[in-house]
């Protein structure tokens, strides 16, 4: 061996050596991986707990919510849904006395004071009747219980929703200055016993594409909300712009996730489209349960500042219509929850709509962003069963007006029309299940080629229900192919597997769909990405106008 391969050996076999004496394995072997990042768990399903102690308590089942309640607090101690489950007991137990230490021990633990005058107002009537009760309240009084929250946005007006503590005279004033200056006031409005305390306020005669400050005044006196909210009015209708809404459903209330709003914030969206499963309630027979579980999310600091400054336009589903993969009927009363439950959503929301109101119960509406035409479908209220003969997702009042609503946007010259399902569209999304589209082939393909026959263009297709986010592509013989972006995981903890005939999806994390219309270019384009609760995007789907035309 020569004298350079003996050193070069020795220099070999020292480094050898050393990087066994320290733990790694230099040359012989690759050096050892970094441990992997320790990922955050994920949180146990927490949406149902307290539902079911409010529900035992509304059917008389007190003293099982209170044991209920009180082994939730040895395994969570100090969760605020159980303290407040536990106040709501002892209230309807007669027992203020009581019921004043949960309430006491809720609001140090970050409770806010305004959840014991939502109610339900009947089990909490006993305790915020009582002298230990008013003389807490008398240094926390409260006026603004929920909201505000947009709704029903158009370029020249804008709803505000509110609910207060008592029926009182509700004043929405605007300006695109902070001082308020010039001011453009609403009509006074007072809050309705017999719409659960809650009224809307209508701005008119606003500027297009404009930035407005707001004030909100109930009894006269200014609310102070903070950050102060402001609004942007739509761009004028057959004006080129560009701008984005968000969507998504599958909401169910986790305490770890509802930083999930924060995130939509942030992307400053022109609307939000609420897709179904808004909160889950499960319970179409007890009121009191879906009054509930509307005010634990309104009470949420993070979704009130997001709806505080995005308008909102939404739609139900199972979860927050009936129960799980439920059916409507085809009548309007046959069932006596379906009216009940249908009030409780509105008083939660400022629609544009309806449905045909209260000839013709529902949540169907339409609405226009610029050039683009929304139509939002009701999907549950008068839904047949699958097994039927000729079953229908949408019944036959609702189908007339869709046609008619898709041919006007033919008329109207739409760059695209967004035809909006609380269920898939797609075929296959769902295993076999007859929940989604696949229950009622024949109604889909009859919508689907009547767009084709009326060579009606630029038609895209939304959803929810499946927890993750996919995007699909179903080519039509004949016709331009429909896409569909479906998302429905916004903070809910449940996921479902991913489909093998999507052109993506996404269920890692809690995520939502970002669409972008861009009518500035030549060719209009409409953008879907999905970004994830941390904002993270992951996926895009892009798509001309062009594509969507008969060619």
């Amino acid at each position: 061996m020569s004298k350079r391969n003996i050193i070069s050996a020795w220099l070999i076999a020292a480094i050898l050596v050393i990087g066994a004496s320290a733990g790694t394995y230099a040359i012989a072997a690759p050096a050892r991986a970094k441990p992997a990042a320790k990922k955050t768990p994920r949180p146990k399903p927490y949406k149902g707990i307290a539902i079911k102690f409010i529900t035992k308590i509304a059917e008389g089942q007190t003293d099982l919510a209170i044991k209920g309640a009180k082994a939730k607090l040895v395994e969570m101690p100090g969760d605020l849904e159980s303290l407040y489950s536990l106040a709501v007991a002892y209230s309807v137990l007669k027992q203020p006395d009581k019921a004043m230490e949960y309430v006491k021990q809720a609001v140090d633990e970050g409770l806010p004071f305004a959840r014991f005058y939502a109610g339900p107002r009947n089990l909490l009537a006993p305790l915020t009747a009582s002298k230990a009760f008013r003389d807490f309240a008398a240094s926390r009084p409260v006026g603004l219980v929920h909201g505000p929250m947009l709704g029903s946005m158009t370029d020249t007006s804008v709803k505000v929703w509110v609910r207060c503590a008592a029926e009182m005279p509700v004043q929405v004033l605007a300006a695109t200055n902070a001082n308020m200056s010039g001011a453009v006031k609403s009509p006074v409005v007072k809050t309705q016993a017999s719409a659960d305390f809650t009224a809307v306020a209508e701005l008119t005669g606003l500027k297009a594409d404009t930035t407005y400050h707001y004030k909100l005044l109930i009894d006269g006196k200014p609310v102070k909300i903070d950050p102060a909210p402001t609004f942007r009015t739509f761009p004028a209708g057959g004006s080129k712009a560009k701008f984005q809404v968000v969507f998504g459903g599958g909401a169910g209330y986790t305490p770890a996730y509802e930083r999930m709003w924060n995130t939509l914030d942030k992307h400053r969206p022109l609307a939000y489209l609420a897709m179904g499963d808004n909160v889950y309630i499960d319970r179409p027979k007890v009121p009191e349960a879906q009054q509930y579980c509307y005010y634990r999310r309104q009470s949420r600091p993070e979704y009130r500042r997001f709806v505080s400054r995005t308008p909102v336009f939404s739609i139900w589903d199972d979860h927050d219509f009936g129960t799980n993969d439920c059916i409507g009927s085809a009548g309007i009363d046959d069932i006596p929850w379906k009216i009940p439950v249908w009030n409780v959503f509105k008083n939660n929301f400022a629609n544009p709509s309806y449905g045909g109101g209260p000839r013709q119960p529902g949540i169907w509406y339409d609405f226009a962003i610029n050039g683009v035409h929304f139509i939002m479908l009701d999907c549950r209220y008068y839904r047949t069963s699958p097994k039927l003969p000729s079953p229908t997702m949408i019944g036959p009042a609702q189908k007339k007006w869709l046609l008619a609503a898709l041919k006007a946007s033919k008329a109207s010259g739409a760059t695209f029309t967004v035809l909006a399902s609380s269920v898939p569209w797609s075929p296959g999304t769902k295993g076999g299940s007859k929940d989604t589209w696949d229950g009622f082939p024949e109604e889909r393909e009859e919508i689907f080629s009547f767009i084709q026959e009326n060579r009606i263009e630029g038609v895209f297709l939304i959803s929810a229900d499946r927890h993750r986010s996919d995007a699909y592509k179903n080519d039509r013989p004949g016709g331009y192919p429909l896409y569909e972006a479906s998302s429905s995981k916004l903070t809910n903890v449940h996921t479902h597997g991913l489909i093998k005939t999507a052109l993506f999806g996404y269920n890692s994390k809690c995520s939502f769909g970002l669409l972008t219309f861009d009518a500035t270019t030549a060719d209009a384009e409409l953008t879907y990405d999905v970004y994830n609760i941390d904002d993270e995007k992951i996926h895009t789907l892009k798509v001309k106008r062009s594509e969507l035309s008969f060619k």
